[in-house]
C-alpha cells in the first residue's frame, strides 16, 4: 500500500515569489528572512522523498463561483493548467502545468465516497495560487504528480471545523489504502488570522495575533480537541474576515493524526503571520510510547 511520508500545512502568500526575487533595492525588509525560512521549510518535504503530492487548497473564485460551488472537490485529470491571469498580473506568478496522478485521484474519489464524503469532481480543473504557492515554496522544480483537492472556505454555509477534520482523517485512510508502493506527501494551505479589505488589513501583524500564537501552540502540541472545542465560524470571523482559511489547517491536522507537529515556524509580515508546519508519521511503537 501507499505510504504517507509527510504532512505539510502552510499559509499561501501569493507575493512570496515577487517579494524574494525582486532586485535587492526593491525588496521589502522581511524578504531575506522570508526566503531563508521558506528554504528551511522546503527541506522538511525534500527529506521525506515523496513520489506524489496530495494537495489541498481553496479556489479564490477563479474557477469555482457562486453559480456552482461544491463544498469539497477532487481533480481527476492527467495534467492541470495553473495560474489565472490576475495572479500573473498582480502577484507575478508564472503559468504552470502540473502532472496529475489520475489513477490515485480515481481511487481516492471512490474511497472517500465509501467513507461518506461525496466529493464533486472535475476532469478539467484549473489550479490557482492556493496550490501553486506551495509548489513555488516547497517543490519549485514541479517534478512530482499531484492529486488536487479543493475545499470551500469562502462561500457560506461552510462545513464545520469537525467536518474538515473528519475529511482529513478520511483522506489519510484513502492514502493508506491506495494499492501502490508510492511515497505520498500531503500538502495543504490556508490562513491564520487574516483580514482582506477591512480596517485591520495593514497591521504590523495579522489582525488577531493572540489567535495566531495560540494556533502555533495547537500545532506544537497536536491539541485538536482544544481547536474543535473553541474554534467556530463565529470566532474565526472575529479574528478577521478571511480567517476561515484556518479550516484547511484543521483538515491537515486530520491527515497527520492527533500528534504534535515535528516542525513549526512562522514569520510576521505586515498584515499576516506566515506559518510553516510539518508532521511525520509515527510508528505504532512511537504512538504507544507517546
Amino acid at each position: 500500500m501507499a505510504e504517507l511520508v509527510a504532512t505539510l500545512a502552510s499559509t499561501h502568500h501569493p507575493f512570496y515569489l515577487r517579494a524574494t526575487t525582486a532586485p535587492p533595492e526593491q525588496q521589502m525588509p522581511q524578504a531575506p528572512e522570508w526566503k531563508r525560512k521558506v528554504e528551511a521549510y522546503r527541506e522538511t518535504l525534500s527529506k521525506a522523498k515523496p513520489d506524489v503530492l496530495v494537495m489541498i487548497g481553496s479556489d479564490h473564485f477563479h474557477q469555482i463561483f457562486l453559480d456552482n460551488c461544491p463544498q469539497f472537490l477532487i481533480g481527476k485529470a492527467e495534467r492541470y493548467d495553473a495560474t489565472f491571469w490576475n495572479e500573473e498580473r498582480e502577484f507575478g506568478i508564472p503559468k504552470y502545468v502540473l502532472e496529475g496522478d489520475l489513477e490515485m485521484s480515481r481511487f481516492m474519489h471512490g474511497n472517500l465516497m465509501d467513507q461518506g464524503f461525496d466529493l464533486a469532481f472535475s476532469n478539467e480543473l484549473k489550479i490557482d495560487h492556493s496550490i501553486i504557492c506551495p509548489i513555488i515554496t516547497v517543490r519549485p522544480d514541479n517534478d512530482l504528480p499531484v492529486v488536487p483537492i479543493y475545499t470551500n472556505i469562502f462561500a457560506p454555509p461552510l462545513p464545520s471545523p469537525r467536518r474538515f477534520y473528519d475529511l482529513g482523517r478520511a483522506i489519510r485512510k484513502a492514502i493508506d489504502a491506495f494499492p501502490s508502493d508510492k511515497r505520498v506527501a500531503a500538502i495543504g494551505t490556508g490562513h491564520l488570522s487574516l483580514e482582506l479589505g477591512g480596517p485591520r488589513q495593514f497591521m504590523e501583524t495579522g489582525p488577531d495575533p493572540v489567535f495566531d500564537r495560540q494556533a502555533l501552540e495547537w500545532f506544537r502540541t497536536g491539541d485538536i480537541d482544544a481547536i474543535l472545542d473553541s474554534v467556530t465560524h463565529e470566532t474565526m470571523a472575529k479574528s478577521g474576515n478571511a480567517t476561515h482559511g484556518f479550516l484547511n489547517f484543521i483538515l491537515m491536522m486530520g491527515v497527520a493524526g492527533p500528534q504534535p507537529a515535528d516542525y513549526v515556524d512562522f514569520l510576521d509580515l505586515f498584515h499576516t503571520m506566515e506559518a510553516y508546519v510539518t508532521w511525520y508519521p509515527r510508528s505504532a511503537a512511537e504512538e504507544q510510547a507517546a
